[in-house]
């Protein structure tokens, strides 16, 4: 059985092994002209002001899980919504689309809460 996966491993070994070769020869063969401009730190053309290590507000974090959050919604509607004209033939449209509602309700109380808490107001 895992002699089936040897072809697999044979190829991932000759590409690790091509892009490793790649990545040397171009360190030994291309240009090297290091200097303190091209070292400097690079952030969209600015100077960067401070630390690296600054700490992000929570709320950068909450919002961004909220973010997630009906992303994931999206990603579980999109196909109902595709297939819903199918379902409506085999006659089960209504009983989905209750589903479906609800939960469409329970994110969109979930969204209330958070407004409502203040999650997505910045300071």
């Amino acid at each position: 059985m895992l002699t089936d996966f040897v072809p697999l491993l044979i190829t991932i070994v000759i590409a690790g092994g091509i892009a490793l070769t790649l990545l040397k020869a171009a360190e030994l063969l291309g240009p090297s002209r290091p200097n303190l401009i091209k070292q400097k730190s690079y952030e969209s053309g600015m100077d960067p002001i401070g630390t690296a290590r600054d700490r992000y507000s929570v709320k950068f974090y909450l919002v961004a899980m909220v973010f997630i959050v009906f992303d994931v919604e999206v990603v579980f509607l999109y196909p109902w919504a595709v297939s819903f004209h199918e379902f409506l033939k085999a006659g089960v449209g209504a009983p989905l689309m209750g589903i479906v509602v609800f939960f469409v309700i329970i994110l969109a109380v979930g969204l209330l809460y958070d407004i409502k808490k203040g999650g997505l107001e910045f300071d």
